[in-house]
């Protein structure tokens, strides 16, 4: 047989007022953590966003390498000329690049820097990535 006995002030168990304070600190917590998700996301956006501009440079990268020394392509100045740039994905990557020879004794180098700017994913300015190559005579 199981007997009781009486519940001493300090056994009586959580107040209303301990279980209200202990929620007030629980949703701080929680909107803590819900604060990290937006940026967390804008980070994912803008991550994307440079990748692909990697990835735009070097598809140029490798479109260039492959051209002859004499090629037009490869002509000293920047192409598209003037302020033009080349459009891609929409508009919102922007790419031009730069070819430059080389004074010796490296004369037989073109030294072809590719740019890719891209502005987006919460960022007030623009942002822009340089891959940089050299063609062999």
């Amino acid at each position: 047989m199981r007997t009781t006995r009486p519940l001493t002030r300090g056994e009586r168990g959580m107040s209303l007022v301990e279980v209200l304070v202990a929620l007030v600190i629980l949703s701080i917590g929680v909107l803590a953590v819900a604060r990290l998700f937006p940026a967390g996301t804008r980070a994912q956006a803008q991550d994307h966003l440079l990748t692909a501009a990697n990835d735009y440079s070097q598809e140029k990268i490798e479109q260039l390498t492959g051209k002859t020394w004499s090629d037009s392509t490869l002509t000293v100045g920047r192409h598209p000329a003037g302020t033009a740039t080349e459009s891609l994905g929409g508009g919102r990557w922007r790419r031009f690049y730069t070819v430059t020879a080389m004074n010796a004794p490296l004369d037989n180098l073109k030294r072809v820097d590719v740019t890719v700017t891209y502005s987006g994913a919460g960022k007030s300015s623009a942002s822009s990535v340089v891959a940089t190559t050299y063609v062999r005579r």
